[in-house]
């Protein structure tokens, strides 16, 4: 696997040190990445539609705690079903694409341009440890 590469040489060495070329490590990182973007996305869908937790559980048929724990970018127990029921809710709907690793979407690299506009310094720094993901869940909206 090619050795990651980030603007921000403190985001650099720690890569390095912590994760390098060990592949225990490397799936660790890769997967923390897939639930940290899924979190997120998740919250935003729901801020942008001006819901709270609450409201938003109470459209799925779920708990405000159930709604908490998916946009906890530490949970692992994203569930394709739940991410449909939210979508669902969200009028939205949930799309899974696969894409080749080593491809840039250049899509992502506008969005991120555009969001580091916006950014404050330390949510760059965030930013720019988040990288590209294989495996993606992409909520989009409904045609």
């Amino acid at each position: 696997m090619a050795k990651r590469r980030f603007q921000s040489e403190a985001l650099q060495y720690t890569y390095d040190k912590f994760i390098g070329d060990d592949p225990g490590q490397n799936a660790s990182y890769e997967q923390e990445l897939i639930n940290i973007e899924v979190a997120k996305r998740l919250y935003d869908l729901r801020a942008k539609a001006g819901l709270s937790q609450r409201e938003l559980a109470k459209k799925v048929g779920t708990t405000a705690s159930a709604i908490c724990r998916l946009e906890d970018a530490d949970y692992e127990g994203h569930s394709l079903s739940m991410l449909r029921r939210i979508a669902a809710a969200l009028d939205k709907r949930v799309e899974i694409r696969f894409v080749p690793i080593k491809r840039e979407d250049s899509r992502r690299t506008s969005l991120k341009a555009t969001q580091r506009k916006t950014q404050t310094s330390a949510e760059r720094c965030f930013t720019e440890s988040v990288v590209r993901v294989t495996d993606t869940c992409r909520l989009a909206r409904m045609p």
